[in-house]
C-alpha cells in the first residue's frame, strides 16, 4: 500500500493486525471522530470493527470510568 494515497481507509479490525481493505491514510475514531493516521492505529474493536484514536476513547466506548489523574 502506498501511504501516500488519499483520504480515509477501510480496514478490517482482525484479533492482532488489520487488512486493508481500501487504503488510505488514516481511519477516523468511532467515538471521537478524530482522525488517525494509519501508522499511528494502535487500538481497535475486532467484534465492533472500530477503530479508537486512545485508551480513553476505548473507556469510553465500553461505557466504563476514566480513570483518576493521580496527584
Amino acid at each position: 500500500m502506498n501511504k501516500y494515497e488519499g483520504g480515509e481507509a477501510i480496514i478490517e479490525y482482525r484479533d492482532s493486525n488489520i487488512r486493508v481493505v481500501r487504503p488510505g491514510r488514516f481511519v477516523r475514531c468511532a467515538v471521537t471522530g478524530e482522525a488517525i493516521p494509519l501508522d499511528q492505529l494502535k487500538y481497535w474493536s475486532v467484534e465492533r470493527q472500530e477503530a479508537y484514536a486512545s485508551p480513553a476513547a476505548v473507556l469510553t466506548r465500553l461505557g466504563l470510568p476514566q480513570p483518576k489523574a493521580k496527584g
